[in-house]
């Protein structure tokens, strides 16, 4: 099952990275993430900026992103894994400058396909997960670093319906 959910993120990534978003600014990321319960693991992104959206709301800005998660469960001698391929539409308020440095508030609701529905001890319910992300981002020209919460749950589509709650450090490049 493994292997399907990367053959279909690969396919996802190069689809919208070569037609859908041709004109676009783009950029990648990695997030360390910290979760709840001995939950760790990281993120590879790729990010579109979609040039034609970026003044649509003033000085926010917007990009979308799709990922690969892989998280690391320990408990004791026990390990688990799972792999986590999620499509987000990301929003960025300026908020204030330190420095110079502006900071932006994001803010973001996406989806997700989880490959265990039991995982770190918890009963998920479905492979299908909301990804809720909210975070601080600096921005250095062409290099963001992002301090976010992100949390995963079904939405109560179906129960149970504990969600998994993760703190993530992120430095991405754009191009």
């Amino acid at each position: 099952m493994k292997t399907s959910f990367l053959s279909l993120f690969i396919f996802v990534l190069l689809f919208t990275s070569q037609h859908a978003f041709a004109q676009s600014q783009h950029g990648y990321a990695i997030d360390l993430l910290k979760g709840e319960g001995g939950v760790n693991g990281f993120k590879l992104a790729h990010q579109y900026y979609p040039t034609g959206l970026q003044s649509l709301l003033g000085d926010t800005r917007f990009y979308f992103e799709t990922s690969v998660n892989l998280w690391q469960y320990n408990h004791g001698d026990k390990t688990q894994s799972n792999v986590v391929l999620a499509m987000s539409p990301v929003l960025l308020f300026p908020a204030f400058s330190i420095n110079n440095t502006p900071i932006y508030v994001e803010a973001g609701i996406g989806i997700s396909l989880v490959d265990e529905t039991y995982f770190a001890g918890k009963n998920i319910s479905t492979h299908y997960q909301f990804e809720d992300r909210i975070g601080l981002v600096a921005d250095f020209g062409k290099t963001n670093v992002a301090l976010r919460i992100i949390h995963y749950s079904n939405a109560g589509f179906k129960d149970p319906n504990p969600g998994l709650n993760f703190l993530t450090l992120s430095v991405a490049k754009r191009f």
